[in-house]
């Protein structure tokens, strides 16, 4: 890593987890840092002199103090989590760091989907119907409930519901059940779950970073299908509710009481332009979605991020550095995860009409390591990301959606 010189001014910061990325943008950056991360990322940081710290992050126990201690003896001012496993340790460190034990209890708050739930709707947001299951015979009596509420007669198809793990992040554990024979295949494991209503309606998800409990940089990011590609900004038709949104964001800074940092939440607006809350992380967005708001927009979203969590950010500072929203975008950049549509696989093959097509920029697919593609269960975890970049939403859009039906791994 390279010489740096950094401001005395400015904050020292913590991340936690690993990320070659955050890394990468943090020591170009003029803020001191230090890595938070597990043994096996101690070699590496060697190597290549990252300044750095090893934590195991399993689980919280009598020594979750410890970390926060030896950070705060270093001399770090704030810790940054980098992923949903990260977001209570940080809450953790920065009660002890910033002398605020309410953080703590905010970032369970941010990790705890059924609790998130509920706080939203104490302050005013809407959200579907949800409960918690313990086991399966909740979920029926949960799918039977809901169903009922939406007067469904005997013979007409189940409205489905979404079935969520409590703390984990995006698709992972994510199911959807429209009948009591698909309760049987949920393994016992996963319990207890969270069960909310479906909501019909467009999803998309929301990037904002928050410096003195104001938005200074609001992204909103399209799903053309959700678990499978995403781009920014988005189409005219999405942004049109950038007011509304904004709206909505302002309500969840409140209700959650959140004054720095970065949050990735997700809505869903229906037809007559209702927005309903989904849920909020308090971590960097999935998909690549900072790697692909740099290559729309120029600025580096995790050194963005750095500015948002550090209390010694200047408002001069955070507004020169964040771009204007969608009027400063040199065009529009997108993703997809490619899953492969054959149950046997022997190579990967680039379809050509995604090569040649102008708008394809690069991809991190790898050779497959074994012939037969585990069967996906819920939402699964893609092969790799695909990505483009051009100049019309609409193109980008059709383009992404089209990728579904082609074959990279044969």
């Amino acid at each position: 890593m390279t010489e740096q010189k950094y401001d005395p001014e400015k904050g020292y910061v913590a991340l936690l987890g690993w990320s070659v990325n955050a890394i990468e943008a943090a020591d170009k950056f003029d803020r001191r840092y230090v890595v938070v991360a597990p043994d096996w990322a101690e070699a590496y940081c060697k190597e290549h002199d990252i300044p750095y710290v090893p934590w195991n992050f399993e689980r919280l126990n009598d020594r979750s103090f410890e970390i926060a201690q030896t950070l705060k003896d270093m001399g770090v001012n704030v810790a940054i989590p980098l992923f949903e496993e990260t977001v209570e340790w940080a809450g953790a460190i920065n009660s002890v760091l910033l002398d605020q034990p309410k953080l703590f209890g905010q970032s369970m708050l941010l990790r705890d989907k059924a609790l998130m739930k509920r706080r939203a709707q104490l302050g005013g947001i809407r959200v579907g119907i949800f409960e918690e299951a313990h086991d399966r015979d909740d979920v029926i009596r949960f799918l039977k409930r809901v169903n009922q509420t939406l007067l469904k007669l005997d013979g007409d198809p189940n409205d489905p519901i979404h079935l969520k793990a409590f703390d984990k992040a995006g698709c992972l554990g994510h199911r959807v059940i429209r009948t009591p024979d698909e309760v049987d295949t949920i393994p016992d494991e996963e319990f207890p779950v969270l069960m909310e209503s479906h909501l019909d309606g467009w999803e998309f998800a929301v990037e904002a970073w928050i410096h003195n409990g104001k938005i200074k940089f609001l992204n909103i990011s399209e799903y053309v299908t959700l678990g499978y590609s995403v781009f920014v900004p988005a189409t005219p038709d999405l942004e049109k509710y950038r007011p509304q949104i904004t709206a909505e964001i302002e309500k969840l800074i409140k209700t959650f009481d959140i004054e720095f940092g970065l949050i990735h939440p997700e809505y869903f607006v229906t037809s007559d332009g209702t927005m309903y809350f989904g849920e909020v992380a308090y971590r960097p967005p999935g998909f690549k979605v900072f790697e692909l708001l740099e290559r729309a927009y120029g600025f580096n979203a995790y050194q963005g991020m750095i500015l948002a969590f550090d209390p010694k950010t200047t408002e001069e500072e955070i507004n020169a550095f964040f771009p204007k929203e969608v009027e400063d975008a040199k065009g529009y950049a997108g993703c997809f995860g490619v899953y492969p549509r054959r149950r046997v696989v022997s190579r990967l093959e680039m379809p050509e009409e995604t090569e040649n097509h102008e708008y394809f920029e690069s991809h991190e697919l790898t050779s497959p390591m074994e012939e037969t593609v585990t069967k996906r269960t819920a939402f699964g975890t893609h092969w790799g990301l695909v990505y483009f970049f051009g100049e019309d939403p609409y193109v980008m859009r059709d383009l992404l959606k089209h990728q579904e039906e082609l074959d990279f791994y044969v």
